[in-house]
């Protein structure tokens, strides 16, 4: 059964792995830190020696679940983590990541960001031919197939059984003497590779490089194999795709701002978006906002192309855990308000620019917008950083389904209604393109845009769409 989900998508996972540290763990605590936004649910670290290998894992947070002794107990000089939101499988103990199995080629762990589309058929063929799975997430399927392998090595046998799996990842694999880092031949999910001195690191954002001062090198490619060993890196391409399909919504809001993504920078990029959707969506108005802290940048770019000054007018209180969907209608909107407080003096009599990454479901937005009025706001105007969310993501976002998506089912005039806004004004499609791009050019390829227009790039299994379960 899936969740339902809050007014924005789930930020799926992160992975980090570095090789050939003797801070392995430390520094893979560190990296998972800087990838919590990614997912907030579970975190789990494996290490190697060299011969054996030590794992802890946990639900919750990087920062509950490592101390000085637990990170003692994680030996080695290389080590993969991860940061787990649910978008296949239920949050439990058995689902948490890094997986790690013994099999005949010797011990695996494996740490995986995306979803596979095609794992209801792998599933069910792989369990008529005797394998037991111990977890309910599609990537046990991963390793199940890796064990099943006739080739001889770990290298060998991933690179045969890659290019049946359709979807989306973007994983590390840990073993007794190398890393491997391996990304869809679509390349949905990102995925990069860095230096600290000797050491080879990986992980789903830069900005986890950042933190423990290792140098930015470059993605791993779509369909690229990366291989870290004493020698050093190795590469080669195992599975290739006609259509690249970078998920163009790591621009607009999972990615944090610090990081380089798809070899951009993302706070520059969304400035960028924010200067298109002035242009599209001009308006006069006193001072421009932003919804923290997802808004932040476009309103900032709002701010600079449309010449009204930015200001704050919503205050994020950090120190809240997240809301999850709660029992009742007051408790949700009473969760908004813990979270977001308006600063009264400068929204009093005001013509306010509020400008949000997304909407999704828009019963967040709405809370904000009355928080806003409450306030004194004289006028509200809704800008937002993307075309409307229309369609569910099944490449490793947890989205509600359809019928619980506002634009799915209801005008922009029927949205502004109902968030009881002055004016509503979502970026275009080619504002977008022209954005991310950089260089005015509203071409898509080369992006996954399915959310805002339904074009999937990689067919979906019918058993695995989200929205025929209950």
């Amino acid at each position: 059964m899936f969740k339902e989900s809050l007014d924005k998508p789930k930020e799926e996972c992160g992975v980090f792995g570095i090789y050939n540290n003797s801070d392995a763990a430390y520094l893979t605590f560190l990296g998972l830190y800087a990838l919590q936004h990614r997912g907030q649910e579970s975190v789990g670290i494996v290490s190697c020696d060299g011969v054996k290998f030590y794992q802890q894992k946990q639900l919750g947070l990087v920062s509950n679940m490592f101390n000085e002794y637990s990170l003692s107990i994680l030996k080695g000089s290389s080590a993969i983590g991860h940061v787990r939101y649910s978008t296949t499988g239920s949050p439990n103990i058995s689902n948490i990541q890094p997986l790690f199995i013994e099999c005949s080629k010797g011990y695996i762990g494996l740490a995986h960001n995306g979803n596979i589309v095609n794992s209801k058929t792998l599933r069910d063929s792989l369990s008529e031919e005797g394998s037991i799975f111990q977890t309910s997430i599609d990537s046990e399927i991963i390793l199940h197939l890796i064990a099943k392998s006739k080739k001889k090595d770990f290298k060998s046998a991933i690179a045969e059984i890659l290019p049946s799996i359709k979807g989306a990842y973007s994983i590390i694999f840990i073993v007794k003497d190398m890393m491997i880092a391996v990304r869809d031949p679509w390349g949905f999910r990102p995925l990069c590779i860095g230096e600290l001195g000797d050491s080879f690191v990986f992980a789903s954002e830069s900005c986890a490089f950042d933190l423990i001062e290792a140098k930015y090198i470059r993605e791993v490619m779509p369909g690229e194999m990366v291989i870290a060993t004493k020698h050093g890196l190795k590469s080669e391409i195992i599975c290739k795709s006609e259509r690249q399909s970078r998920c163009i919504f790591e621009y607009i809001y999972f990615a944090r701002p610090d990081s380089i993504v798809f070899g951009k920078s993302i706070y520059h990029v969304r400035k960028d978006i924010g200067r298109e959707l002035a242009k599209e969506h001009p308006v006069d108005a006193d001072i421009v906002i932003s919804v923290p802290d997802s808004g932040n940048c476009a309103a900032l770019g709002f701010s600079e192309e449309s010449k009204i000054p930015y200001d704050y007018g919503l205050i994020r209180n950090h120190y809240v855990g997240r809301t999850f969907i709660k029992s009742t209608v007051k408790d949700r909107e009473l969760s908004v308000k813990i979270k977001l407080s308006p600063i009264k003096k400068n929204l009093e009599g005001k013509r306010i620019v509020v400008v949000d990454d997304s909407i999704v479901r828009g019963t967040t937005s709405k809370k904000i917008v009355k928080i806003l009025k409450n306030a004194g706001a004289k006028q509200i105007h809704f800008r937002v950083a993307s075309p409307p969310y229309k369609n569910p993501c099944y490449y490793g976002v947890d989205t509600p389904v359809s019928e619980n998506l506002i634009a799915s089912n209801n005008s922009i005039e029927e949205i502004k209604r109902f968030l009881n806004v002055d004016s509503l004004g979502y970026l275009s499609m080619k504002g977008l393109l022209n954005a991310v791009n950089g260089n005015s050019s509203d071409d898509k390829s080369g992006f996954c845009t399915a959310c805002f227009d339904g074009d999937y790039p990689v067919k979906i299994e019918k058993l695995f769409r989200k929205d025929i379960f209950e």
